[in-house]
Parts: C-alpha cells; sequence; structure tokens
C-alpha cells in the first residue's frame, strides 16, 4: 500500500525519504532518519518499532546490510516486512518479506534506493530512482521529483491518501518534516507545494533554533 524512497545528498550529507501510501498518515509510522546516521522506511505491514532499532544498528557501526540482516533477524514477522535502508556511507539495503502485497518491488541506485508494494506497476521504483538521480537542486527537490516520477509511472496500485517528506541534516532535529495525513486529493501533490513553500525558510529555523538573535524577521504582526 506503499512506495518510498530513501536517499543521501552527496553534496550536504543530508539524510532523508520521501513516502505515499493509501493508508492515513503513513510518515508517522513509516518514515525515520538520523543526522550523520542515515535513513530507513520501513512498510508493507508495517512495525515502526524497526525505524529506530535500525537506526540504533547504523549509529554503533553497522552497515545498511549488517543493520537490516540483524534487525530482520530479531523481527517476528520478517515475511510481512519490507524495509530501505541508507547508511551514512551511502550504502543502501532493501529486504522485501514475500508476504508483501500485491505487485511488489525496490530498486537501489545511486545513493538512493525506492521500492514499494500494491504497486500499479512493477517499473514505479525504477522510474523513482530515474526521477531522483535526473534531477539536480537540494534533496527536497530530488525527492520530490522521484515521488512524482513514481506516481507518473502508476504510483499505487489504489488512490493515494497520505504523504511524507523527511530530511535531517548535522541536528537533532528534523532540517524539514512535512505530512499530509489524509486527503482525498493528491497527497504528494500537497507535499510538494509544502516543500515550495517551506525551502526558503529552512535554513532560517535552523538559525532561530541556534541564535535567535541572528535570525530574520519572522514576518508577523508584531515582529520588528
Amino acid at each position: 500500500m506503499t512506495f518510498s524512497i530513501v536517499a543521501k545528498c552527496a553534496d550536504t550529507g543530508q539524510f532523508g525519504l520521501a513516502i505515499s501510501s493509501s493508508s492515513p498518515a503513513v510518515a508517522a509510522r513509516c518514515a525515520f532518519a538520523k543526522a550523520g546516521v542515515g535513513a530507513v522506511a520501513t512498510q508493507n505491514i508495517t512495525n515502526p518499532a524497526l525505524g529506530p532499532m535500525v537506526l540504533e544498528y547504523l549509529e554503533s557501526g553497522f552497515s545498511a546490510s549488517d543493520a537490516v540482516a540483524t534487525s530482520i533477524a530479531d523481527e517476528t514477522f520478517p515475511n510481512y516486512r519490507q524495509l530501505l535502508v541508507i547508511d551514512k556511507n551511502g550504502n543502501t539495503c532493501i529486504h522485501s518479506g514475500e508476504m508483501s502485497l500485491g505487485i511488489w518491488t525496490a530498486i537501489q541506485g545511486l545513493c538512493c534506493a525506492a521500492g514499494g508494494n500494491l504497486l500499479a506497476d512493477v517499473g514505479v521504483p525504477q522510474a523513482m530512482v530515474e526521477g531522483f538521480e535526473n534531477t539536480e537542486g537540494a534533496l527536497g527537490d530530488r525527492l520530490i521529483a522521484a515521488m512524482q516520477s513514481g506516481l507518473n509511472a502508476g504510483g499505487e496500485a489504489g488512490p493515494l491518501h497520505s504523504a511524507g517528506l523527511l530530511i535531517v541534516d548535522t541536528h537533532g532535529w528534523p532540517y524539514a518534516e512535512l505530512r499530509c495525513d489524509w486527503t482525498e486529493d493528491c497527497p504528494i501533490l500537497m507535499i510538494a507545494q509544502a516543500w515550495k513553500v517551506y525551502k526558503p525558510q529552512a535554513n532560517d529555523y535552523v538559525t532561530r533554533a541556534l541564535n535567535p538573535t541572528d535570525a530574520p524577521s519572522y514576518g508577523v504582526p508584531g515582529d520588528e
């Protein structure tokens, strides 16, 4: 019921992922990332505990493949889980259990991996990787392009209702965390619109956290 991409920006070192599903609030259960460590999408019949677990293994020095193997070995129902992982070196690993739903597949690219289940077409993940690799600019731009490419290739077999974009940079909080938890319209379009608004302000929000005296105007009534 989901398709997603995990990625690392080779220029900035940022990690991020984008995800969409017919289920509500997909990013709340399936999207995990930590600055300097990596990113994880845990989907299909989701076990959200796998996200933090894989990140802990990555932070302790495991590669993406070792973190996935160890986490799946500890998982009671591995055949129902689908995992996409990228580590600090840009290496990726994918696990898709044999009980993944409908048409399912996943593809590894350059500093990225895309995959899904209940897909409308087996070529969706490949289109996502190509969309990511063929787009220049900020990581958020490239992740959005990947999701739009996946959607254009057919996306999920059913209607999409939720989506999310998560990016981490160098701090313990997200650089960007944009979500559409439910809509009857296109959640990927809504996330793209939100990113267009948020992107020019993203660095300002970091400045406000680290040193409010250097922060630009908030642009609200009473702010001088």
